[in-house]
């Protein structure tokens, strides 16, 4: 997962270590790596999502659950106005139960294109991962330093004109398979938001995860969503209802 919902992933999961490639990998070779550093059975985590604009600065406390790259659910526990909304995905299908109106509703459509909560990842971002393989044709076209690691450039072209973003930049760490800093452009080449991940942290089975995450909306005026890990467990056994439409309304 190089991208945008990596982070729901990213929200929700990450990875184990591996060695550095050393000779230049084939694109795909270096997605598995990725893909590989993603597969966990299950993991539970509380972050921050701090949302900055131009008028105000807004922070969320959320509680996230994994099982694989595919299901996931998250809570908000805080602020007061947006405690007990939650989110389901299952595959590619996403739901959001919110307590305010007290139904679910599934996201599909133009709303995919909003952010969640307000922030700078849209509900799109998260679900757009399953399809970097199938609907962008990728290539490794050099290496860089980013924040003193050595990055393999992976550059991923659209097939079509049915994406959000037609081209994708990203620079990933060649020993921990990580995507450092990822570049998100328009067909025209207008440089549209822009991930950086920071404070790699090591856990105690010997997982490294980017405990902070930053992403820039460049169409938004001093626009900026943080993302900051406070507890990670990985192995849990998080009840199978967590994963079904019925945990979304339980009070």
């Amino acid at each position: 997962m190089v991208l945008s919902a990596w982070c729901l992933s990213l929200i929700l999961a990450y990875p184990q270590p591996t060695e550095a490639i050393e000779a230049r990998p084939t694109a795909e070779a270096l997605l598995n790596a990725m893909d590989q550093n993603m597969t966990f059975e299950s993991r539970t985590a509380t972050l921050t999502m701090v949302v900055e604009g131009t008028k105000r600065t807004r922070r969320y406390e959320i509680k996230s659950y994994g099982r694989g790259l595919d299901v996931s659910a998250m809570i908000y526990l805080s602020p007061a106005r947006d405690k007990g909304t939650r989110m389901l995905k299952l595959g590619s299908d996403l739901w959001i139960y919110m307590p305010t109106v007290d139904r679910v509703q599934k996201i599909s459509g133009h709303m995919l294109r909003q952010g969640m909560m307000g922030s700078d990842l849209s509900y799109e971002d998260m679900m757009s991962s399953i399809e970097l393989r199938t609907r962008y044709v990728s290539s490794i076209t050099g290496s860089e330093i980013i924040d003193g690691r050595d990055c393999w450039i992976l550059e991923m072209n659209a097939k079509d004109d049915g994406v959000t973003y037609p081209k994708r930049k990203a620079w990933v760490d060649k020993v921990d398979s990580i995507a450092l800093k990822q570049d998100l452009f328009a067909l025209s080449g207008m440089l549209l938001k822009t991930w950086t991940m920071s404070d790699v942290k090591e856990f105690k089975d010997g997982r490294r995860f980017p405990t902070k995450m930053v992403i820039t909306d460049h169409i938004k005026k001093n626009s900026k969503t943080t993302l900051l890990f406070t507890g990670m467990t990985f192995g849990v056994d998080t009840p199978r209802e967590v994963f079904s439409k019925r945990w979304l309304e339980r009070r």
